[in-house]
């Protein structure tokens, strides 16, 4: 069986700072970590990795005490406005200097040409720092559906060009096992797993919140993850984000959600080699 390295991303435990994100990542048994340098939301929690040079010195000390590594760096988000270079240059200097090697990159333009010159310009800045952005596909964003996102990263043919295909979301973008099968592999150097509990809601502000704080663990939801593991490469990175607002909620500590994502998933990856 191929070994499997597991990450745990920012939004699964998004109260922590980065450095004790990497040791809560470091005790809970994963080997890398996804670092949130730009805020998703307005109104989220953030720390500021990019503007603080002391908390990326505690940042990288943590990581090199731990052992753990950064696989992604996120959130960025090309807009109708983005200027590629302006914009995103500084992020993607910090996320090498971490020792990253992807980024996630979401598409909030619903103009698809302008949007895929973005990310073909986007690409081509990421490559001066050794990064490999994954175009990644939302129901609410510009790029709805796996459908939409092969056909950009198709035109964009850039060798760093990566597609990320993320659980809940290719569930409530009710995207399809035999499309996600013809997916070049080199296109995926991560993916990022999750479950969710019933069918997909016929209103999007409810996806909306269900993405960002109602998801469950691998195996405890409605998600066919089998079928969504099978079709993906065998030794792919799975980055654990899974938000679950209840638990924490609850007083369920970052530590005992990190663990416990890590052990549902891989009970789940030992169920399917059985």
């Amino acid at each position: 069986m191929p070994t499997r390295s597991f990450s745990l991303a920012a939004l699964t435990v998004l109260e922590l700072s980065p450095p004790d994100m990497v040791e809560v990542a470091a005790r809970a048994g994963y080997q890398q970590v996804g670092l949130r340098l730009v805020p998703a939301t307005p109104d989220e929690q953030h720390f500021p990795l990019v503007a603080d040079a002391a908390l990326r010195r505690q940042t990288l000390a943590r990581l090199h005490d731990t052992g753990i590594q950064v696989l992604d760096i996120e959130i960025l988000r090309l807009k109708p406005e983005s200027r590629v270079e302006s914009d995103f240059a500084r992020a993607l200097e910090i996320g090498a200097e971490l020792g990253a090697s992807q980024v996630l990159v979401a598409g909030n333009d619903d103009d698809e040409a302008r949007l895929t010159d973005n990310f073909t310009g986007l690409c081509d800045l990421a490559a001066g720092f050794g990064l490999n952005p994954h175009l990644e596909f939302m129901p609410w964003t510009g790029v709805k559906n796996l459908e939409q996102a092969r056909r950009i990263v198709t035109a964009v043919a850039r060798p760093n060009a990566g597609l990320l295909v993320d659980a809940f979301h290719f569930d409530r973008s009710g995207s399809h096992l035999d499309d996600l099968a013809t997916i070049p592999a080199g296109w995926m150097h991560y993916v990022q797993l999750c479950d969710v509990i019933g069918s997909r809601p016929d209103d999007m502000a409810e996806i909306i919140r269900q993405a960002r704080q109602e998801r469950c663990f691998p195996g405890d939801g409605d998600i066919d993850l089998e079928g969504l593991l099978h079709v993906l490469p065998s030794d792919v990175p799975l980055s654990l984000e899974i938000p679950t607002q209840a638990l924490r909620e609850r007083g369920v500590s970052a530590l005992d959600r990190a663990r416990m994502a890590l052990e549902k998933t891989q009970r789940l990856l030992g169920s399917l080699s059985g």
